[in-house]
């Protein structure tokens, strides 16, 4: 498995964008001259960044005026040591970006960590729509493996021990090695990624600093999952939007377990299984997400 676009040319490609004093790495594609067209926004996952989404990257932005950044403590963009990372903030962070953009509605394409963005961005939607207050408005969202159940999510043992009081002693001597053993674990065994890949995932999560310094710190999403849970597990029962899962099956950490839960409690799920790969199924079976999400918006628009 390797990427249609380096990781150089990737960031070559891309700008800047000041949030909280702090430079965000972001990139547009798409004719944004084109106003009808609709805005599409890519929201990675932990550990890596926008570069996820190089596979489905032009074909989108064929479609779309496509929007992604690299978070806060992620990718490109600024990682700062002293700073409170949160699920909440990443939200306030793609809605002030969006805003600069003047956009004021969007559909959603998110996987892992970017899945709680985009469930606390959907529950804002919903209050926004309650009490008729301005801001982003969602036309879907569509999750791609995900912890969007904290009962469901089978953290790795390196999320666990990030996750530990030796958080800060364990993200500091995270090596290349290391880095690649909990990326290998969690992709099909038929679809690894490529040494390529693994190299730019690397470059990426060490840039500025980055996992060593700060991952025990991006890890506290798992227990902001757990405090959230009923708003965010709300969301996805109360949406008023279209939503899609499209799983990879092999996924240990959230793959076919969590897909049976979100049919279980989630009314009329819309769901595609993708059996023969892990958890990064944009990266494992990238023409395949592809045409399950044209699929999705393709039904909305028949809707």
């Amino acid at each position: 498995m390797s990427l249609p676009i380096s990781l150089q040319d990737w960031r070559a490609a891309g700008d800047g964008f000041s949030y909280r004093g702090h430079q965000i790495f972001v990139r547009t594609g798409g004719d944004w001259t084109a106003a009808a067209r609709p805005v599409l926004v890519l929201i990675h996952g932990f550990p890596t960044a926008s570069w996820d989404w190089a596979h489905q990257w032009d074909a989108l932005c064929g479609r779309y005026r496509v929007a992604a950044l690299d978070m806060i403590g992620f990718g490109f963009s600024d990682k700062p040591r002293d700073y409170a990372y949160s699920i909440l903030d990443q939200a306030d962070l793609f809605e002030a970006w969006l805003a600069r953009l003047g956009v004021t509605q969007a559909h959603i394409l998110a996987h892992d960590y970017g899945d709680t963005v985009a469930q606390e961005l959907l529950a804002r939607h919903i209050e926004r729509e309650a009490d008729g207050s301005k801001g982003l408005r969602l036309n879907s969202v569509c999750f791609l493996n995900g912890g969007l159940f904290p009962e469901q999510h089978r953290a790795t043992f390196t999320q666990r021990l990030l996750h530990s009081p030796v958080g800060a002693l364990v993200s500091s001597m995270m090596s290349r090695s290391r880095f690649e053993k909990g990326l290998s674990e969690v992709f099909g065994p038929n679809t690894q990624p490529s040494k390529e890949a693994v190299d730019g995932f690397w470059t990426l999560a060490t840039a500025k600093g980055g996992m060593p310094a700060i991952g025990h710190k991006l890890i506290r999403y798992i227990a902001e999952r757990r405090a959230h849970r009923d708003r965010w597990v709300g969301a996805l029962i109360n949406s008023p939007v279209p939503l899609r899962v499209i799983d990879g099956a092999l996924d240990p950490v959230s793959g076919a377990h969590m897909v049976a839960h979100y049919r279980s409690l989630v009314p009329d799920p819309d769901t595609v299984l993708l059996e023969h790969v892990g958890h990064w199924p944009q990266l494992e079976a990238p023409r395949e997400v592809l045409d399950a999400f044209l699929a999705f918006q393709a039904k909305i628009e028949r809707a």
